[in-house]
């Protein structure tokens, strides 16, 4: 089984194609950047789209990437830029939504399906959402990919002191906005 590691000395060494370099980094990849996708979009088939367009994009411009070991830094950043494009045409969809259910009458709620787990994860997800999305990126690759200082400012672009910065802010306003849920479900 070929790792990362020796795909980047391999890929260094212009030994590989874009298919072949593609293909052992979805491999190897693919579920974490879909799950990366989930956490930021919240939604399965949305991620997957998301991390199946960052490949595509990836291959066709493989001859153009400098540094071809940055490859996976590169896949992560489309994933949360794309997230982003993500997030930003749902709040368009979502305006028109509510202006149509306005002019219609109001559905019922949904049930509440009682179950703690699942009641505790749509809080924490609620949380996230109500985050700002840098804080929101930085939390989500450092807590569930487990992504040092440095690969979360490689990944979006930014300082390690900025990603301290908003780990810290994000983290103390997930404390702020979960606090009551955790106490009244304990």
């Amino acid at each position: 089984m070929t790792t990362h590691a020796a795909l980047a000395g391999a890929v260094s060494a212009d030994r590989w194609s874009a298919d072949e370099a593609l293909e052992e980094l979805y491999a190897a990849h693919w579920r974490q950047l879909v799950r990366l996708g989930v956490l930021l979009v919240r939604d399965v088939g949305t991620a997957e789209e998301v991390a199946q367009d960052a490949f595509v994009a990836m291959h066709g411009r493989w001859g153009k990437l400098r540094d071809n070991d940055k490859a996976l830094a590169y896949l992560r950043q489309a994933v949360v830029n794309r997230s982003r494009s993500v997030l930003r045409h749902r709040v368009v969809v979502d305006r028109h939504v509510r202006a149509e259910a306005a002019r219609s009458e109001p559905t019922a709620p949904d049930a509440d399906t009682g179950m703690l787990d699942a009641a505790r994860r749509s809080a924490v997800l609620d949380a996230l959402g109500q985050l700002p999305d840098r804080q929101r990126e930085v939390l989500v690759l450092r807590h569930y990919l487990n992504l040092s200082e440095a690969e979360i400012a490689e990944a979006l672009g930014i300082a390690r002191g900025s990603v301290k910065s908003h780990a810290s802010r994000g983290s103390a306003a997930l404390r702020d906005l979960l606090g009551d849920v955790w106490k009244d479900e304990s």
